[in-house]
């Protein structure tokens, strides 16, 4: 992949805004979707586009009716982004904005500037996506096929840490769906390691 993105402009949603897109010239699609779910029918009334679709449940690992993301999902993000060509639309899309689609929208990123630091590309992310909380299942994969070291992960681990601070109740919600892990990672973060200096917030307990 060429060291600057192929497309212009970015745009990650869930299933639910699909019909605000529809007339904005998006020329790229990335669908990740549970395995079982149909291709969105709003499809039709977008513009002729290119569109590749993955499935895998939203998830840290297997378990029953679960299929996690595995490293050959991530090839296929990576494929997908070699094979954008000229300006144009990207949209990345998973059920709720949030995770997969966030997920794969910073491995975009990372592939497409392999200079940049973890943590701009992050901050990239989440003024796109303000509540984006990036599956680590998929990043880490991403770390080990970009040779990145455990950079990404580590930047969004300090990006979970900022969630988790303005929206506390988020801890809960995750541990009931089997996100425990990504929370106790972020909490274990001191709080100089992902605030900027100076800046303070109160403590909370989960």
């Amino acid at each position: 992949m060429s060291a600057s993105p192929a497309v212009t402009l970015h745009t990650v949603c869930g299933l639910q805004e699909l019909s605000e897109h529809g007339a904005r010239g998006v020329s790229h699609v990335l669908s990740l979707l549970d395995p079982g779910t149909p291709e969105p029918a709003v499809f039709a009334a977008y513009a002729a586009h290119r569109r590749t679709t993955l499935y895998f449940h939203d998830c840290l690992g297997p378990g029953p009716d679960r299929v996690p993301p595995e490293p050959g999902d991530i090839a296929r993000i990576l494929a997908f982004g070699r094979d954008l060509d000229g300006a144009g639309h990207l949209l990345v899309h998973c059920h709720y904005g949030l995770s997969r689609s966030t997920a794969a929208l910073l491995i975009l990123f990372a592939a497409a500037e392999p200079a940049a630091e973890p943590d701009a590309l992050v901050a990239k992310l989440h003024a796109l996506r303000e509540p984006a909380w990036p599956n680590t299942r998929m990043v880490g994969f991403a770390d080990d096929l970009l040779g990145r070291g455990g950079g990404l992960t580590a930047a969004v681990r300090r990006l979970h840490a900022r969630q988790l601070r303005v929206r506390p109740q988020l801890a809960e919600i995750l541990r009931a769906h089997d996100r425990g892990p990504e929370v106790d990672a972020a909490l274990a973060l001191p709080e100089e390691a992902y605030l900027p200096a100076g800046v303070k917030t109160p403590s909370f307990q989960t």
